[in-house]
């Protein structure tokens, strides 16, 4: 059941006024009982506020796609998806899961339980609600940036990262060339920057072979996409099926006479994405555990570009590096 609210965190609330009846408050429930209190709890935040925490303004871009999803649990099962908490606070919580990178029993006891926010983290990237998330507000910023809401371009790139011990070993990998044992993170962005798809999978598995996937799944979400910008990972296999889905794959090689970094044309722009997303530091390592389920790492990725997407569609000021 997602997103249940205990006794403690209700008697704790400065304006009980904003609650509704709560069924028997003299019985405690443990975190893994069967029974649930609910009750529905004001859009706004009474506790004193997170850094990661949503303002009005981003909330309201965010809040008709979790409504959607409440009213489409409703309908299969009324105790699934129905008013038990403010959805509004569990992204809060999530995101602050994402910004800080705590394990998720570490939450702070003002937030909803750590197995409510979870199974609504699992629910949302299960069912690709996060992903809808990211479509929508990826939209609204290139509208507002003078663009047309599908791309017609993309930059292809892969980042290798260290795994933490907990993950399971199957899902690991070597990557060979940077000397790294842990995960490969493919990301397709547009011209902007802004995310478009992400792939993880081990970091043995080469560029080559995850970006024919990642053109694949980038033809289908975004069919107006007819050029890629890859460097040169991405091999003659790459080329030649990003060819038969009608994409020109085009090699941005780095500068033999340049040493360290340089600026490279196109490539740039999803390099700047990368470091975007390492501000989270969720991500700093592969921490997600499922092993059957590789949406947990993407819906992370996801949900670092998501806070970034959402400030830029309202105007706020985006993190910087002094403040991350």
């Amino acid at each position: 059941m997602c997103c249940p609210v205990l006794p403690e965190q209700i008697l704790s609330g400065s304006n009980m006024g904003e609650l509704a009846a709560v069924v028997r408050p003299d019985e405690r429930y443990p975190l893994d009982a069967p029974e649930r209190i609910h009750v529905f709890m004001a859009s706004k935040p009474t506790r004193k506020p997170y850094p990661s925490d949503l303002s009005d303004a981003r909330w309201a871009l965010m809040e008709p796609v979790l409504t959607a999803w409440r009213a489409e649990r409703q309908k299969t099962s009324p105790n699934l998806g129905g008013k038990v908490t403010d959805l509004r606070e569990v992204m809060n919580a999530i995101l602050y899961v994402n910004r800080t990178g705590i394990a998720w029993r570490y939450l702070p006891h003002d937030f909803p339980p750590h197995t409510a926010v979870f199974s609504c983290f699992s629910d949302w990237s299960a069912d690709g609600t996060i992903e809808k998330l990211g479509v929508r507000l990826h939209r609204l910023v290139r509208e507002k940036e003078g663009r047309d809401p599908e791309p017609t371009a993309c930059v292809i790139d892969s980042q290798s990262v260290k795994t933490a011990h907990t993950v399971p070993t199957s899902t690991q990998g070597i990557d060979a060339g940077k000397k790294i044992v842990g995960r490969r993170r493919s990301i397709a962005v547009d011209a902007l920057g802004l995310l478009l798809l992400v792939m993880v999978a081990a970091a043995s598995v080469s560029d080559n072979e995850v970006g024919k996937q990642l053109l694949t799944r980038t033809a289908a979400a975004h069919p107006t996409i007819s050029k890629a910008w890859v460097d040169t990972g991405y091999k003659n296999q790459a080329i030649e099926h990003g060819t038969r889905l009608g994409i020109d794959v085009d090699v941005v090689p780095r500068n033999a006479q340049v040493k360290g970094f340089s600026v490279l044309p196109r490539r740039w722009v999803v390099e700047r994405s990368l470091g975007w997303i390492m501000m989270h530091r969720r991500l700093a390592r592969g921490y997600e555990t499922k092993e059957t389920k590789p949406e947990h790492s993407e819906s992370m990725i996801r949900l670092a570009t998501i806070s970034t997407l959402a400030q830029r569609a309202t105007g706020e000021p985006p993190p910087t590096w002094r403040d991350a």
